[in-house]
């Protein structure tokens, strides 16, 4: 049995109209949402066995904000620039070349990246119709398979959904 939360990166900065959409900050929202979402994550008792974030600063830097609520260590963070605005497929690929770990029993990942395929991802995986999954935004699955290479479209149980305007802290 696998884990899988699927985040969103949070609120970025649109301050400087010169600046690469991929090194685009967060902004001061973002800076504040991500550690709400990692609080929340923390009180579910969730504890990531692997953190593997798109490269662009403003995923990054989410994932590295909640790494740090959930006490994971920032350098075990890994990252993949398939990620960055991938869609629904790549992400496929992406989360079937994660590693599994003979020792455990049940794997839990959390990858960090951008709609529109981040949605697309979750709803292909969940066989569910998320409108919209908004920035900071957390989708947990539940995947029946012993290996991460053998996840497939539809064969996810949605755990929750959560998102830093579902409810104030």
């Amino acid at each position: 049995m696998k884990t899988l939360y699927i985040v969103r990166h949070a609120k970025s900065s649109w301050d400087d109209p010169e600046l690469d959409d991929f090194e685009r900050p967060l902004n001061k929202r973002g800076l504040k949402d991500a550690p709400r979402m990692g609080k929340r994550l923390k009180e579910k008792r969730v504890t990531p066995d692997i953190m593997l974030s798109s490269p662009a600063v403003r995923a990054l830097a989410t994932c590295k904000a909640i790494a740090t609520v959930l006490a994971f260590n920032e350098s075990k963070i890994k990252t993949d620039r398939k990620l960055y605005h991938a869609d629904e497929d790549q992400i496929l690929e992406v989360v079937r070349k994660l590693k599994d770990s003979p020792r455990d029993s049940e794997e839990v990942a959390m990858i960090f990246g951008h709609n529109p395929g981040l949605t697309e991802f979750a709803n292909a995986l969940l066989n569910q119709t998320i409108d919209n999954i908004p920035t900071c935004g957390i989708v947990a699955a539940q995947l029946p398979v012993a290996r991460w290479q053998d996840v497939t479209f539809g064969c996810g149980k949605m755990l929750f959904f959560d998102f830093p305007k579902r409810i104030e802290d």
